[in-house]
């Protein structure tokens, strides 16, 4: 029997503690190897998280890129070879040497099942691995296949096949409906996303039998494990923001602190601020009150993350730290957050940071 290694990435971030919590409490048969990519500039708040979590799982692997290197941390070491050039939304250099390399080479040629915390409630794709024996699934979401799984399952040239699939699994009371939806060819009014909704909406469950059927014809590392071997066929759980935090208090882990919201008061009128995800204390996606709250938080990372900028590289297109460090500049900030902050309260919405920011900008190989 071919083995398949069942993997778990621990960014320090609510999702992928809320997972690992998840698939322990739901799923205790799956031998999952829970890791860590240490990049050397985690917050104390996450490395606590990461702390708790190991004494809830039992272990969490520590990896960590560049060892033996004279630099203090991977991130430097990496920067050096980068030639000071900071990575940027464009050029996300960080997660690829620091993260993104050092899972490949822990999953190595194994065949592996990659499961990544992107919630029921998030409108992005996750990682999928250029490594044809490493597989992304996703168990928050009411779709757990990666894009390219769903491609491949709905591309019409396999229409025949699928065919096959649902008619073998289908209850009869479902066969006309789902065999309708299952021969019509995707063209620019019907496409991918239409035509996989329409199938998950008449059923979940008989949908992610039909792709395992399918991937059990491929070399996808999940088509090589058996029906028991692999529960989340039987899921239907679609976990949202609410959940996660839910998951971590009744876990007795505990939300990451850096979530907590802190009182601010300028000009009179009162605001709040914190962090709205995990990553490196100088990660370029965070908003600009995320640095103001780095700057008072963390004064002292705050400095060493200045002294990353030089030879025209920011972490701010077109800001520096030292200006954003500004009193007038910091005062201007911490109003624009309180604006919006009143706006949101005042259409009855969450006012935290991770409710007004969201999800809306970030690299998906941060988090696995």
């Amino acid at each position: 029997m071919t083995k398949v290694r069942h993997i778990l990435g621990i960014s320090g971030g609510k999702d992928s503690a809320a997972l690992s919590i998840y698939l322990k409490q739901k799923y205790p048969q799956l031998k999952i190897e829970y890791y860590n990519s240490d990049t050397g500039c985690e917050l104390a708040e996450t490395e606590v998280l990461i702390d708790r979590l190991s004494a809830y799982l039992g272990s969490i692997k520590r990896l960590r890129a560049a060892e033996g290197s004279p630099e203090p941390t991977p991130f430097e070491h990496f920067l050096k070879a980068m030639g000071g050039f900071l990575p940027s939304p464009q050029q996300r250099w960080c997660t690829k040497k620091m993260k993104l390399a050092e899972f490949e080479r822990y999953a190595g040629e194994d065949y592996a099942v990659s499961y990544v915390g992107i919630r029921g409630d998030e409108d992005r794709d996750g990682y999928i691995s250029s490594k044809p024996n490493i597989q992304a699934v996703f168990p928050f979401r009411k779709n757990i296949w990666s894009l390219d799984v769903i491609n491949k399952v709905l591309s019409n040239d396999n229409i025949k096949q699928i065919e096959t699939y649902y008619d073998e699994l289908s209850p009869e009371r479902l066969k006309d409906e789902v065999m309708e939806v299952v021969r019509k060819p995707i063209t620019k009014q019907f496409y991918y996303s239409k035509k996989l909704n329409a199938l998950l909406d008449i059923d979940v469950k008989l949908f992610n039998h039909v792709v395992f059927k399918f991937l059990q014809s491929t070399d996808y590392p999940v088509g090589k494990l058996t029906e028991e071997e692999f529960p989340l066929l039987d899921n239907d759980d679609v976990l949202v923001k609410e959940d996660i935090f839910r998951l971590l208090r009744e876990s007795g882990v505990g939300v990451p602190a850096y979530y907590e919201e802190i009182p601010f008061e300028v000009d009179g009128k009162t605001g709040t601020y914190c962090r709205s995800r995990s990553g490196c204390y100088f990660c370029f996606f965070q908003q600009r009150i995320e640095w103001v709250w780095l700057l008072e938080q963390h004064p002292d990372l705050y400095e060493k993350a200045m002294t990353f900028e030089k030879d025209g590289y920011t972490w701010i297109q077109g800001e520096t730290l030292a200006d954003l460090a500004k009193p007038e500049r910091v005062r201007q900030i911490k109003l624009d957050i309180i604006k919006r902050q009143e706006q949101a309260r005042e259409n009855q919405q969450g006012t935290t940071l991770v409710d007004i920011l969201g999800d809306e900008m970030m690299c998906a190989n941060c988090f696995i």
